[in-house]
């Protein structure tokens, strides 16, 4: 079972890590508020037709539920997080949304029954964030002032993130696939309404890179992962599956070196490693702890 936890959080690291190269290509002809909200609504029809082939159903009785967790999970940091990093350097927002696993940790009493702060979860989420701050260091060590308003907004949807993460535990009795599908689907109405609002829709011809690279964030960056990423929470933990913060941006670095043809530093290599043994104390320290 820790084998297959590795191995779901590694594919979520490295489809979420792509994102980026991606992202750009659709920047392109899209605007980021109709890119988050047409890769939510292909990421959900990616799902319906999954669950449909497979003959899987829901018991359709939790929506109000998956509704709050859509607007936490993506409406509200899918607004709050580009807006932000209007202001900030691509680094500081990476180290900001690095802190969601300490909220995970400190919310987790409030949210799941039963949960407690132990020793396992705190040292993986705090050498993890190390892992971070070693990744970025070149960038921080010659960063200026902080802009503190957009720092905030990345913070709340930091913050929001986590508390859906946690809310996701209060899901019963339904299969991965449909809590993935659910979620998105109430998070692609939400953000619709949202990029109609905040910026009405105006067609221009989009080239073919463009429109394959918002394709494959929705149908692959959101519909598969977020099965995944169900998954993760339900075998792993949300402390566990929150990690997924770390290893991101690591693969992203990764990616765009072997774009760009760049050379990959030693302190990428490093961090790498930080946040793998972070990874693997998550996991055997806890599995030590449910056995004593």
């Amino acid at each position: 079972m820790i084998l297959k936890n590795y191995l779901t959080l590694l594919a979520i690291g490295l489809i979420w890590g792509s994102q980026f190269i991606f992202q750009e290509f659709a920047l392109v002809s899209f605007s980021p508020i109709w890119i988050g909200a047409t890769r939510a609504v292909i990421g959900a029809i990616t799902l319906i037709v999954i669950c449909k082939s497979l003959g899987i159903k829901g018991t359709g009785n939790q929506w109000v539920l998956f509704s709050v967790i859509g607007l936490l999970e993506a409406a509200i940091p899918f607004v709050l997080v580009p807006w932000g990093q209007q202001h900030l350097d691509s680094s500081i927002a990476a180290i900001l949304m690095g802190t969601l696993p300490f909220y995970v940790l400190l919310l987790a009493p409030i949210f799941v029954k039963g949960a407690k702060i132990n020793i396992a979860n705190t040292i993986s989420v705090v050498l993890g964030f190390s892992g971070l701050l070693v990744l970025f260091y070149p960038e921080l060590s010659g960063a200026g002032e902080i802009n503190l308003v957009s720092s905030m907004a990345i913070v709340v949807a930091a913050i929001c993130f986590a508390i859906a993460l946690l809310l996701l535990n209060r899901v019963r009795n339904e299969h991965p696939l449909i809590v993935a599908r659910n979620v998105l689907s109430a998070a692609s109405i939400q953000l619709i309404i949202i990029a109609f609002i905040t910026a009405p829709f105006e067609y221009q011809e989009a080239s073919t890179t463009a429109l394959f690279s918002l394709l494959y964030l929705g149908a692959v960056c959101a519909g598969i992962v977020y099965y995944l990423y169900m998954m993760c929470i339900k075998n792993a933990g949300p402390v566990f599956t929150s990690m997924t913060n770390y290893i991101v941006p690591a693969v992203g670095v990764f990616i765009g070196a072997l774009v760009t043809n760049d050379a990959i530093q030693m302190n990428t290599w490093i961090a790498l490693i930080v946040i793998l043994c972070a990874l693997f104390i998550n996991q055997v320290l806890s599995k030590n702890e449910r056995m004593t």
